[in-house]
């Protein structure tokens, strides 16, 4: 029997169960974000993309703030936000749409946006499964800085497994929307290497974002194949790409022998 809403799976380990421990956390690292939000660049045109890390919050939030803390300007014009992720669990052939009806997260259950998902579903390369979500964490972890960073909006949650960059792009195309839709890409980049060779790789990858790159490897980033799409569409709507922020877990955990990289950007 299917659930009607899909439980949080990572609530307590990669960011507080607790609502008022929760939003306190993420205040905090909004708050240390004013210099970005007043930057007349990215001021002076709506952010349509985001592309942030989903890590453990104590890891990467403030490299995720970043990002989020852009759309204090359009709380209440964002009706619809498009949550693309690599699916870390299940292997996945195209990507995976829910069943649910909702999301739940501590500060409370996400509404899905379903007449989307009936279109979608009719997608080739989209299957409609809970399996690939249930225990993922890579949208789970940007559903928190979402609901307070916006009023009401309806979610549109897919997993992205093994898809070509048109196909992928041709899906984002018929969700792309107006100034109302909101895309949000999830992804880390390189994994496990020392922190200086990470810290060269991943400013190669982060300048092939910014040109827009659509051959991105899941070794560069674990999200590599929603980041190929994205380059595509921007190109075709005549986006520009602006990197916000950049920090390795060896920044935040002090371990430096083993890191993953984290970059957070903003496409307008």
């Amino acid at each position: 029997m299917t659930s009607l809403t899909r439980q949080a799976a990572v609530a307590g380990r990669f960011y507080p169960a607790e609502p008022t421990a929760l939003k306190q956390m993420i205040n905090t690292y909004l708050g240390r974000c004013a210099s970005l939000t007043n930057d007349p660049k990215l001021k002076s045109s709506p952010t349509k993309v985001i592309i942030v890390p989903h890590a453990g919050y104590i890891y990467s939030g403030q490299v995720a703030a970043s990002a989020f803390a852009l759309l204090a300007p359009r709380r209440k014009q964002i009706k619809r936000v498009v949550l693309l992720g690599p699916a870390h669990r299940v292997h996945l052939k195209g990507c995976a749409l829910p069943s649910s009806e909702s999301f739940e997260t501590p500060l409370g259950q996400q509404v899905i946006d379903k007449v989307a998902l009936r279109q979608l579903s009719e997608h080739s390369k989209i299957l409609i499964s809970d399996l690939p979500h249930n225990e993922e964490h890579s949208l789970e972890v940007e559903l928190p800085f979402l609901q307070l960073c916006l009023d009401k909006f309806e979610l549109i949650p897919l997993l992205v497994g093994d898809i070509s960059p048109h196909a992928m792009a041709s899906i984002l195309e018929q969700v792309w929307g107006g100034d109302e839709t909101l895309i949000v890409v999830s992804s880390d980049l390189s994994h496990y290497h020392s922190y200086q060779e990470a810290a060269e790789l991943d400013r190669e990858t982060c300048r092939q974002i910014i040109n827009h790159n659509s051959a991105l490897t899941p070794e560069q980033a674990c999200g590599s194949r929603a980041l190929n799409a994205i380059a595509i569409q921007a190109e075709y709507h005549k986006l520009q790409t602006h990197q916000l922020s950049y920090q390795n877990s060896g920044d935040t955990s002090g371990n430096r022998s083993r890191v993953v990289g984290y970059a957070s950007f903003a496409l307008y």
